[in-house]
Parts: structure tokens; C-alpha cells; sequence
């Protein structure tokens, strides 16, 4: 079977970096490419590159001009040069590798106190707490993305009878919490204020300064949550 590679375009990011873009969308195919092109461009030592960031449906390649100025073989400037360099790579097929998914079980207590805003969903919705919990710990979410705060994770798709737009202003949000915005759901990793409809919160630490790789999560993972006492929270 032929590879086809999926329609993109690519333009400027102020004058230091440049985007990859799939198109404006929430799918998992799209988001799998996003990954292996990310992968791709990170072990392709193209001079000048900085960092290379993984979105949803689109890469942003950060890079130092001067750098990329000096090592340019062609009469461009530098962002037709990396653009070009950029789009030979992106000619050439990859596998969407699975074989560094991981799935993370997510215990999370869904009890009143640690879910301010569960009880007006259900309200919202028509549908009761317990479908509530039954339905966000029965499927299986891929983490699109990694932004907002250091580690929060964006994660979907919530089914969508608990999809839920976000509040109209952001809230002091509980370190641990978890939210729903749209068909998206997702963890604070750090207080914060924030917009998202929280119906949970984890024991889990999930930012660590402290650690190799601080944030618990990476763009490609797999979570299952799971629904967990109060007693099981203050003890896990």
C-alpha cells in the first residue's frame, strides 16, 4: 500500500521559526503524522534548529538565524532556505510508530469536594453524576498535546454527552484537578486559574521539577482514568 502524505502548508513564525500545518482539526490519524514528523525532524540535525514543537494538527521548527545563514548553500533567505530544507523531509514517507505509546492509568476521586462544577453538568446534561463518572473513565484518551502550564495535558474525546463548553472567566483551579472543555479533557498540573468545567481531581504529582523529565505526560500517550474514594485519595 502507498504512503500518501497528508496535505500541509507551511509559513512563517516571526522571523525565528516556522510552522508545519495540517489544518485547523482534532483527529487522531492527523495527530499520529504530527508525531512521527516530529520524531523525524528532531534526529535530522538540520542546522540552526532549536526546537521542534509537536501541536495538535500542526509543528512549529524554532531555529537561529545567523546560524542557518551561515550553513545555507543556496542564494535564499533564511527562511526560504529552512522551509525548503524542511519540505524535502516532509516528502519522504515515516511510519506512525505506536511502539512508544504509553498507557497511564489516572486514578481520579470524582466526589463533590474535589468536583466543583460535576454537579452542573449533570444538571447541564440531563444525566447524573454516576453516568458522569462512567462515561469519562470508559474511554480511553490520547494526549494530543503538552501547553498551557508546564505538563497540562490535552487529552480527547470526551463522549459527547458530558462535552461542556469552558466558564466564561477563569477560576482558581486546585493543583491535580480535572476538567472538560468542549470534547476535550485534561489535568492541571499546577494551581492555576483556569476556564475548564472540573469534575475530579488526582493524587498524582504530575509536574516535578525535581525529576529527569518533570511532566508525567508526553504528546502520543494513552490514559484510562480511574474512579477512586475520597479514602483511597487521602491514602494513595
Amino acid at each position: 500500500m502507498n504512503y500518501v502524505i497528508p496535505a500541509y502548508r507551511i509559513f512563517p513564525l516571526g522571523d525565528t521559526a516556522l510552522v508545519i500545518d495540517y489544518g485547523n482539526l482534532v483527529d487522531e490519524a492527523v495527530n499520529k503524522e504530527v508525531m512521527s514528523r516530529f520524531a523525524q525532524l528532531k534526529n535530522a540535525n538540520l542546522p540552526g534548529v532549536i526546537e521542534v514543537v509537536p501541536a495538535y494538527s500542526s509543528l512549529a521548527v524554532y531555529y537561529h538565524p545567523p546560524e542557518v545563514w551561515k550553513k545555507r548553500t543556496r542564494a535564499m533567505t533564511v527562511y526560504e532556505w529552512m522551509k525548503d530544507e524542511v519540505g524535502q523531509l516532509l516528502a519522504q514517507p515515516v511510519a506512525n510508530d505506536q511502539s512508544t505509546e504509553r498507557l497511564l492509568t489516572i486514578p481520579v476521586c470524582y466526589e463533590d469536594e474535589f468536583a466543583p462544577d460535576i454537579r452542573a453538568l449533570s444538571a447541564t446534561k440531563n444525566i447524573s453524576v454516576e453516568e458522569i463518572i462512567q462515561l469519562h473513565t470508559a474511554t480511553t484518551y490520547r494526549v494530543y498535546m503538552l501547553g498551557f502550564l508546564p505538563g497540562f495535558s490535552y487529552m480527547g474525546e470526551v463522549d459527547e454527552r458530558i462535552s461542556i463548553a469552558r466558564k466564561p472567566q477563569p477560576v482558581n483551579v486546585t493543583a491535580g484537578s480535572v476538567g472538560i472543555a468542549g470534547r476535550q479533557t485534561g489535568i492541571y498540573p499546577l494551581a492555576s486559574p483556569g476556564g475548564w468545567q472540573i469534575i475530579g481531581r488526582t493524587p498524582l504529582k504530575l509536574f516535578d521539577v525535581k525529576k529527569e523529565e518533570p511532566a508525567l505526560f508526553k504528546a502520543g500517550d494513552k490514559v484510562q482514568f480511574i474512579s477512586i474514594s475520597k479514602n483511597e485519595f487521602a491514602n494513595y
